[in-house]
């Protein structure tokens, strides 16, 4: 885990105003993290979140105050070229727009964004308008004044003078070393439903055989092996709405809608992981949306840690872990 070095200046201390809540409040400061100079943190006293304004919109760090980054830190060598730029992936959690296609997906956010505090509790960062797509990037990240509670509002604006169709993309990597966890749908007897339950979508490069793959009747695991550097990519229809992340029992779920009357792009998925080598990325996405010239469209994340979860050996156990933690995910 990398270092914290804060750059102490008076107009960058912001105290928010005590909560309801026992008294505590939320923290959010200029400091220095990931070699860029100009990041905020947020913080309760219980976890701490870290944005970049130097590049992104990038969440950077997520983590027990005094823990181990749940979030991966990649240097400037993940790099992928177009003919857009480099763009790199640096880590933490992002915003893209879906479809995944060369190279609009791709677009360099190497430059400085706009960044400001909202309320007592939230840091708001918008990226300019990409030149080469005509779209404005947002994210809202506002920390409870208790608990692990993070809500990430990701917006996505039309800035072109026409129509375009796209759906928000959360990805988050995390950091190697960890199992995803994706639940499946309920068991139901075939004496009892007929009909599908929903899809699960896999990549011309996907090899279900893979021993980092764990399918099982309650939930599908993925897991990152630095030994591996094939690529695998899985996607579903996650009408449960969360996915986690598992590792050294630290548990990191986020939450998202499912719209059931939505239309989801790459066959009908809102919910897709890959991996390759230690390299590990949990994604939700928007339905497909139609913007007219001016308008704008959300999708909101809620993001919650977990100490010492013992997951044991076995899907039974894995469940009843899981159970008691995932109650508290729930709308406040």
């Amino acid at each position: 885990m990398r270092s914290l070095s804060f750059i102490i200046l008076p107009a960058a201390m912001l105290l928010a105003s005590a909560s309801a809540f026992g008294g505590q409040s939320v923290n959010i400061e200029k400091v220095k993290y990931f070699n860029q100079p100009n990041c905020y943190k947020l913080s309760n006293g219980e976890v701490e979140v870290i944005a970049t304004t130097d590049i992104g919109p990038r969440i950077i760090r997520y983590s027990f105050v005094g823990g181990d980054n749940m979030l991966a830190e990649l240097g400037p060598e993940a790099v992928k070229k177009t003919e857009l730029g480099e763009w790199h992936a640096w880590g933490g959690h992002r915003l893209w727009h879906a479809p995944e296609e060369l190279p609009r997906t791709y677009v360099p956010d190497d430059s400085p964004i706009k960044a400001e505090k909202v309320g007592s509790d939230s840091v708001r960062l918008v990226r300019p308008v990409e030149e080469a797509t005509g779209i404005e990037k947002e994210i809202l990240i506002k920390l409870d004044a208790s608990g692990s509670r993070v809500t990430i509002t990701h917006k996505l604006t039309n800035r072109n003078l026409w129509e375009i169709e796209l759906a928000p993309w959360a990805l988050t990597i995390v950091a190697g070393g960890g199992t995803t966890i994706i639940p499946n749908e309920p068991y139901i007897s075939h004496d009892d439903k007929l009909l599908p339950a929903r899809p699960i979508v896999v990549w011309h490069y996907t090899d279900l055989s893979d021993p980092r793959f764990t399918i099982g009747k309650k939930f599908i695991r993925l897991h990152t092996d630095e030994k591996l550097d094939q690529p695998q990519k899985l996607g579903v229809l996650n009408k449960q709405g969360w996915a986690g992340y598992l590792k050294h029992g630290t548990l990191f779920v986020k939450t998202f809608p499912f719209d059931e009357k939505a239309t989801y792009g790459d066959y009908g998925c809102n919910c897709e992981t890959y991996t390759g080598g230690t390299f590990m990325e949990i994604e939700s996405v928007g339905p497909m949306t139609k913007l007219g010239p001016g308008k704008s469209v959300t999708h909101v994340e809620e993001w919650f840690l977990f100490k010492g979860v013992d997951a044991g050996k076995t899907e039974d156990s894995l469940e009843a872990a899981l159970k008691p933690l995932l109650s508290k995910v729930g709308p406040k």
